[in-house]
């Protein structure tokens, strides 16, 4: 039998060689330990540019847009069909300039707030506490506010967490009650600031975990289901800043730490978000790929203190960044979204799941209109990106059991400069069935990958792909659907080995049983 199984290889490798190239993919099922917290799929809504305003509220007087209480329905849709599960609100570096209680009562008596972040615009706080944390709970996901630390003061968070979560009789309690909420919302995530080292108050790392155990004190648990509090961590590679945190704040005082991490060419010129050059993509996708590194020492620095990795690290931004489109507001930051972007959604979630002992919540930047966005919104219309597609694809992970990868893999090759060009992860959901995410990056060329399994003998697979023309390719209010998922067709599977011809610039999800 073994020489058959071995035979069969040698069959595959022979085949593949028409294509130049081959990756050599093993999944251990035998070996799993890990669930894939279904958080690491998670969102991020900012008050930046029109991803609150004009993207998911229009105001409960519009009559030309379908909405609920304001929120537009069809955003509302589409983020149930993506199974979002945890979404962050309301920053950002916004949130520390925001003051929660100028967002409830009667929207008529809100005061109006300057936001000096992005653009300098005047906004009427007519979006607030209740209107998020009801789009929530209609859209089934957990919400995640971010605290006013930098502004802000411990008063204001404890009374907030009160507000949202106690269900006696409280000051705070009863003004929600009057502002027409009885029971309360049972908020679990909430974050100590935001980048504190930056626009959060330009701390040092001490100063900032002296003012998170204070604050992390009077952040009083109502809900006796445990309050998951995540402190302002590190920008990119800072890895003393981690250090510091782990090793001055009490662990029982912290259930997670932040990281946030952009894919950009450079601060300075962030190139294009359509008409990129093959270099500007390459330089992209290294960048995003550098996210298994950042991940991988961050978790090391966590081990050193938390052998038992009871402290999540939480990827809460993320995503590719690049210069406005013309013609827009440059504070708005309203970028396209191409098959690059899927190609960065596509390796960055494979990271996260193959990370799942430490990594326990990501949000993507952000949501709607902003960044790597999933939705776009102009007026009535509304288009689906690429990086929902990719989310969509992927979310068969969400709480099911990590099975690790290992792969033998090929080069994507830019001048004189190679990326590997193969990114894989796997789960195995409640009902037995595996799942195999798979990403080309290669935007020239058909990679063949052979995949063999330890512990587990398969006799089906299906799939769906995401691939078109060019990794310039995006969908447009006029073309919404140029970009979409389609039925696979280009896997095999013979004697419990799998054969997968990927083409160019492809992320694929197949289902075995």
């Amino acid at each position: 039998m073994r020489k058959v199984h071995l035979l069969l290889i040698a069959v595959l490798f022979s085949s593949a060689m028409a294509y130049g190239q081959q990756a050599v993919i093993t999944l251990h099922g035998d070996e799993s330990k890990y669930s894939i917290n279904k958080n690491i799929y998670g969102h991020f809504a900012e008050h930046l540019g029109h991803c609150i305003y004009d993207g998911i509220y229009i105001g409960d007087t519009n009559k030309l847009i379908p909405n609920t209480e304001g929120v537009r329905n069809d955003v509302i849709a589409a983020l149930k069909k993506l199974k979002v599960p945890v979404i962050r609100w309301p920053g950002g570096c916004f949130a520390d300039t925001y003051h929660w209680k100028d967002g409830v009562g009667p929207k008529k008596d809100r005061p109006a707030m300057v936001n000096k972040w992005w653009g300098g615009v005047t906004e009427d706080n007519s979006f607030g506490t209740h209107d998020f944390l009801n789009m929530c709970e209609r859209v089934g996901a957990d919400p995640y506010l971010t605290c006013n630390v930098g502004s802000g003061t411990v008063q204001d968070v404890s009374q907030w967490i009160e507000y949202v979560n106690f269900a006696g009789k409280s000051p705070m309690s009863d003004w929600r009650r009057a502002n027409g909420r009885d029971k309360p919302w049972q908020v679990k995530y909430f974050g100590v600031g935001n980048e504190a080292w930056g626009c959060g108050g330009s701390m040092t790392p001490e100063y900032y975990a002296n003012e998170y155990r204070k604050y992390a004190t009077f952040m009083t648990d109502y809900t006796n289901g445990g309050l998951y509090r995540i402190a302002s961590g590190a920008n990119a590679d800072d890895y003393h800043w981690t250090e510091v945190l782990m090793r001055d704040i009490p662990h029982d005082m912290l259930e997670g730490i932040a990281l946030h991490y952009y894919s950009i060419i450079d601060w300075g010129g962030k190139g294009p978000a359509v008409n990129f050059t093959r270099e500007q993509y390459f330089t992209i996708l290294k960048n995003a790929l550098r996210m298994e590194e950042l991940v991988t020492r961050h978790s090391t620095v966590m081990d050193k203190y938390d052998p038992e990795k009871k402290v999540g690290l939480v990827v809460d931004e993320w995503g590719g960044w690049y210069d406005v489109e013309p013609g827009t507001n440059p504070a708005f930051l309203f970028q396209q979204n191409t098959m690059r972007d899927a190609m960065i959604a596509g390796v960055t979630l494979n990271i996260f799941n193959n990370h799942c002992d430490r990594v326990r919540m990501a949000n993507l930047a952000q949501m709607v209109n902003v960044l790597q966005a999933v939705i776009l919104t102009d007026k009535e219309k509304i288009i689906l990106t690429p990086t929902y597609h990719v989310m969509e694809m992927y979310n068969v992970h969400q709480g099911a059991e990590q099975i690790p990868v290992t792969v033998s893999n090929i080069n994507y090759v830019q001048g004189k400069d190679t990326l590997p060009a193969i990114s894989a992860s796997a789960s195995k959901d409640k009902n037995g069935v595996t799942h195999l995410s798979l990403v080309n990056i290669d935007p020239d060329k058909t990679n063949m990958v052979v995949v063999r399994f330890s512990g587990t003998v398969y006799r089906k697979v299906s799939g769906r792909i995401l691939a078109s023309s060019s990794v310039q390719d995006h969908n447009s209010f006029d073309d919404p659907d140029k970009v979409k998922p389609v039925s696979f067709a280009g896997a095999e599977l013979r004697d419990n080995v799998l054969q997968v011809k990927l083409p160019p610039a492809s992320v694929v999800v197949l289902a075995l049983n």
